[in-house]
């Protein structure tokens, strides 16, 4: 093999100097042969060291066969069938070179998306703490959703991902477009459903008529726009950008979305929102029924007149005790009803493991308490004969110092006095 400093002076010979291969042999001192095939490669030539072979090449036609018969066979499978008894490195790097030949060809497809055909969905994690109040921070999820005809995006920060939320998530955004798609691509997100829709969702499915598809796990092409719209999220909306909690940050993604659907997209060479109107007259109509209506929670209240949702306790107020009270959560507040009558009404807290109450409800209590004290008392001394003491009704009484009762009892000097004996 020749030197690349000799390969390169054969060819500034010949092409340059206009010299023949054999005027360039003669030259150079190397053989005709040995010019001809600088001339004819064009790439330097390069020192190979000569194959030796490999242990797997004895095996190789058994390994071939039992591909064929069943391409997705594992390695270490292979090497059992085979009686492989040396280290797997090697199988499995000439495995991986072989398998491809005999797996079923992978259909080469671009997809199209009809207006109104579906919208993929997703939850995005954003790398920043937001104040949750309570001296906590968070990093909640958010919820994304992409149109496929117009890539129209929509989001909402959640404050968790529990089936609940997701589902008040999912009508708030769907209320904001006015129109539902026929379908909604989902992952196996655990909220969702795992292959199928969580009873939840289902009934969520029948109520606004429409499908949820779940993708194959690890397939994540299967919903690339709305992974697409996670990255844009991440590196266009949230740089640069502080937050005082939840709800400021939901006002600023409602406001940079605006914006940001107004951009040209350039795989569709349009703008979404010229897209979006075709898109939503092919939607389904949004049903007048609110979904998070349907699930209300029932119990009965107990002394303690408080109620836990999520991680947080909210005070009722107590005139609800011992009787059953409805609970509606959403995303934004909890609303407690006794009958026809708004027994508790708060803001959903985003925090974590936090007891809130409404000082009517903590007045009203120390109110009952005191009453029943009175009554409780009341009726211990009319059981045993006797009159209300001063402490029983609630007057305040004299509290003396202890010297005071030492003089009277002329325990101390200077006895009792008058003004002692009172």
């Amino acid at each position: 093999m020749i030197r690349v400093e000799d390969w390169a002076e054969i060819r500034r010979l010949h092409r340059s100097e206009g010299l023949s291969a054999r005027a360039v042999a003669r030259e150079l001192g190397i053989s005709r042969g040995t010019v001809l095939r600088a001339l004819t490669s064009d790439r330097p030539p390069k020192y190979r060291r000569a194959s030796k072979g490999s242990a797997v090449d004895a095996v190789e036609p058994a390994v071939r066969e039992l591909l064929k018969q069943t391409p997705a066979m594992p390695v270490t499978v292979i090497a059992e069938r085979i009686g492989w008894e040396r280290g797997l490195t090697v199988l499995r790097e000439r495995v991986r070179e072989l398998r491809p030949a005999y797996l079923p060809v992978d259909p080469v497809s671009r997809t199209v998306y009809s207006p109104g055909e579906l919208a993929q969905c997703d939850l995005w994690f954003p790398a920043v703490d937001i104040p949750l109040g309570y001296g906590q921070t968070g990093r909640p999820p958010v919820l994304v959703m992409v149109s496929g005809h117009s890539r129209m995006i929509t989001a909402r920060m959640l404050p968790t991902r529990t089936t609940a939320d997701l589902i008040d998530g999912h009508w708030r955004l769907l209320t904001g477009w006015q129109a539902v798609p026929k379908t909604l691509v989902w992952d196996n997100e655990p909220g969702v459903g795992r292959g199928r829709p969580t009873p939840e969702f289902a009934a969520l499915a029948g109520l606004l008529a429409t499908r949820i598809h779940f993708c194959r796990p690890r397939d994540p092409e299967a919903k690339g726009l709305v992974e697409r719209a996670n990255g844009y999220l991440e590196t266009s909306f949230l740089p640069g950008r502080l937050f005082t909690g939840p709800g400021d940050f939901n006002a600023q993604l409602t406001g940079w979305l605006q914006v940001a659907n107004r951009r040209r997209h350039r795989t569709i060479d349009a703008r979404p929102v010229d897209r979006w109107e075709t898109d939503r007259a092919a939607m389904l109509t949004l049903p007048p029924v609110a979904p998070p209506n349907w699930w209300p929670q029932s119990t009965r209240l107990g002394r303690d007149h408080y109620i836990r949702v999520d991680t947080c306790d909210y005070s009722v107020h107590p005139r609800a005790i011992g009787h059953r009270i409805i609970i509606r959560t959403d995303t934004e507040s909890i609303i407690v009803t006794c009958g026809d009558d708004v027994v508790a009404r708060h803001a959903r807290c985003w925090a974590r493991h936090q007891t809130l109450t409404d000082p009517e409800h903590a007045t009203a209590a120390q109110a009952l308490r005191g009453q029943a004290i009175r009554q409780r008392a009341s009726r211990a001394r009319a059981a045993a004969g006797t009159t209300l003491a001063p402490d029983d009704l609630g007057i305040e009484v004299e509290q003396r110092e202890l010297g005071t009762y030492d003089r009277i009892f002329t325990l101390i000097e200077g006895g009792a006095g008058k003004e002692d004996t009172r």
